[in-house]
């Protein structure tokens, strides 16, 4: 028989006549289990060492570890560079599946209620090509809804709220991405200039939910029920279809860099968990003064234990994974598509059918990584997201400036058919997680209306955040009263989120930019927990025209698999699931080599087919329009297809009145800037 993994069952695991405690340290020369008072966590009540075994696992069992203990650790071990232990600290225990604060602002461990009734309701297992991700932040999407009790606003009751489910449906989308909902903590930095870090890249641990996102109720409820909060709106959102994929940041933790907090994987044994010379400097691949280490077992394990407990106790149907690329880096520090770590990420049993999404770069050197992730992975796409903003905007500007843009239409081809010049044939595009926008950076209505970033509030003299926007104001920089530039602005955003919408690749939609949601400039607003961040649901008529233009573009993603291949097609070859697409230039012919390279070359058909395997045969045409100036287009011939009828045309604010049945052969004249999806039958 195998032998028995020492790494299994570490943190608390309840028996019979009590609880054991296992910890993994391989350089702690002693550790020593605090039981606190049940009224008072400063008091320790119970002092157990802890006994090292096989693997470098330290246990201890007692009668006093019981549902709702306070509990911590206290280790001491060798002096030397690559160290730091203190005897006299209190450390969190990495698995401690809930925390608890002090008088002082310290933090306890205690041992967590996990109960919960899910009544059955299981996860609704959408398959990724019919997936649009909604990417949002927990507290953001509700604090200001005034269709909430004000109590719920801001928390994961309020996200699970009819009136907020309702939203999430009515608009289509089919996941929720949450930003990091870890306990996580503010940097030290942040604190003293009083601000605080409203994203939550600054994990604290990795097994318990951030308590501040709960109700007040939750919060002081007693031993799980912060847990059974998250557990409610996760339930909520499952038996209305919607799934939960949860921001995970397991490169970094928030002990920062050396002299920072110690609170938990320092003290227990620096040497092992962080990257670091001999000499003790922490090499800090992620930009957060901190790497944790993942050439050794112990946190290949960490992480795997963690993202097994969010998906089979609390349910979550995928992870996107922050600055993934320092998970996949080995002993070396060199980024390996082979890692163990990626591979037993996709290969666990207990994570099949779980979405598994990567930023994959880091600040680390080779740390641009996109599109050499495994199968199994998708990918944040970059390069979508720049080809797009040139293509929409900087190009455009240069365009009025110059009289030509830098590059014509095959670069934006290939993003729209699924980028198969990034991914690997055997990936297809559902590799490929297209975006524009993101939580880091413009919103969409701040792309097309600032031409530089205004991040002054952040306290940095506007050092912080990206200086390569590739934005474009179209004349005027932030708020105008220009009726012209404003009205170009809208179709400007229109065009940027219908390109998303009816590409090959798996969608994400940033919050708020279904209905123009400003940042007032401000590309780095991770430090703003106020109105500047929140989502505000008071819109003009302007905003709810935009919001019903994003409906709409994703019913019809929804209603035409044509426009949502699982592979990609090879050539003469007629493939199931994957992409067909026949691609024509202004006139109706077939593209040549010049209209591919040319940057003149501005307006591009592409006729895209889906071959039955799941759905419906289906045909779409979209024609796109790269230049403000007025072209006529013909519509192009093409075997099997009698008529096209119009779906949609950017080129409105208002979607109500657009209809229309065209022939082959027949010339349109089509606006500025535009876009046009017909359905071809």
């Amino acid at each position: 028989m195998p032998a028995a993994d020492p790494l299994r069952d570490l943190g608390v695991r309840l028996t019979p006549d009590g609880g054991e405690l296992r910890v993994w340290s391989a350089n702690a020369s002693s550790i020593e289990l605090c039981i606190f008072d049940e009224k008072d966590a400063d008091w320790v009540a119970e002092r157990v060492p802890l006994t090292k075994g096989k693997g470098d696992v330290w246990s201890a069992s007692t009668p006093s570890l019981q549902l709702g203990t306070a509990y911590a650790l206290r280790v001491d071990g060798p002096d030397g560079p690559t160290h730091d232990f203190d005897p006299d600290r209190y450390l969190l225990d990495p698995y401690a599946r809930g925390l608890a604060r002090t008088r002082d602002g310290g933090w306890r461990s205690y041992v967590q209620d996990t109960a919960f009734d899910w009544g059955g309701v299981e996860k609704p297992g959408i398959r990724l090509d019919h997936t649009v991700i909604y990417e949002a932040h927990a507290k953001g999407l509700t604090k200001l809804n005034p269709e909430l009790p004000e109590e719920l606003r801001g928390t994961y009751a309020g996200l699970a709220h009819p009136a907020t489910i309702a939203y999430l449906k009515e608009l289509g989308v089919t996941a929720v991405e949450l930003l990091p909902v870890h306990q996580f903590v503010s940097e030290q930095r942040l604190t003293k200039m009083g601000l605080v870090n409203y994203w939550g890249y600054n994990t604290l641990n990795f097994f318990t939910p951030h308590a501040a996102y709960a109700t007040r109720e939750a919060q002081f409820g007693g031993t799980g029920a912060v847990l059974r909060e998250f557990k409610g709106m996760v339930k909520l959102l499952h038996e209305a279809g919607i799934e939960v994929i949860l921001d995970v940041v397991y490169n970094h933790t928030a002990e920062e860099g050396r002299g920072g907090p110690t609170s938990s994987f320092r003290g227990i044994d620096n040497a092992s968990y962080y990257r670091q010379t001999a000499e003790g400097d922490y090499i800090d691949t992620t930009g957060c003064g901190n790497t944790l280490d993942f050439g050794r077992a112990v946190t290949q394990r960490l992480v795997l234990d963690s993202l097994r407990y969010w998906a089979e106790e609390v349910q979550v149907d995928g992870f996107r994974f922050d600055l993934a690329a320092t998970l996949g880096r080995g002993e070396g520090a060199e980024f390996d598509p082979a890692h163990p770590l990626l591979r037993a990420i996709i290969d666990d049993p207990l994570l099949q059918g779980v979405k598994l999404i990567a930023e994959p770069w880091d600040v680390g050197m080779g740390g641009w990584q996109v599109g050499n992730f495994p199968v199994g992975w998708s990918e944040w796409n970059d390069g979508y997201r720049d080809r797009m903003r040139n293509f929409w905007l900087r190009d455009i500007a240069q365009a009025r400036e110059s009289g030509s843009a830098s590059e014509g239409i095959g670069s934006l081809a290939r993003r729209l058919a699924g980028s198969n010049h990034v991914f690997a044939l055997e990936r297809g595009p559902l590799a490929s997680v297209n975006f524009v926008t993101a939580h880091d950076g413009f919103t969409a209505a701040d792309l097309v209306s600032y031409d530089r970033k205004h991040n002054l509030g952040n306290g940095e003299n506007n050092r912080d955040g990206s200086n390569d926007n590739k934005s474009w104001g179209h004349g005027a920089e932030g708020p105008t009263q220009d009726e012209e530039i404003r009205a170009t602005r809208r179709k400007a955003v229109r065009n940027l989120l219908g390109t998303l919408l009816l590409s090959a690749g798996v969608p994400m939609l940033t919050a708020g930019d279904e209905f123009g949601r400003s940042q007032r400039g401000n590309n780095n607003a991770y430090c703003h927990d106020s109105e500047l961040t929140w989502l505000s649901w008071d819109r003009r008529e302007w905003q709810e025209d935009l919001f019903e233009v994003v409906k709409t573009l994703i019913r019809l993603r929804r209603e035409n698999p044509a426009l949502r291949p699982v592979r990609y097609g090879r050539w003469g070859e007629s493939t199931p699931s994957a992409s067909q697409m026949d691609w024509y230039n202004k006139d109706g012919e077939t593209m040549g080599i010049d209209d591919w390279d040319s940057p003149e070359e501005r307006t591009l058909q592409y006729l895209a087919a889906s071959t039955p395997e799941f759905e419906d045969f289906n045909r779409i045409l979209l024609v796109v329009h790269g230049l403000e100036t007025d072209v006529t287009v013909t519509l192009p011939a093409h075997e099997g297809v009698e008529r096209y009828t119009l779906l949609w045309d950017s080129g409105h604010d208002d979607i109500s009145g657009i209809e229309g049945v065209h022939r082959p052969g027949e010339e349109l004249a089509m606006a500025p800037t535009s876009m046009l999806l017909f359905r071809a039958d």
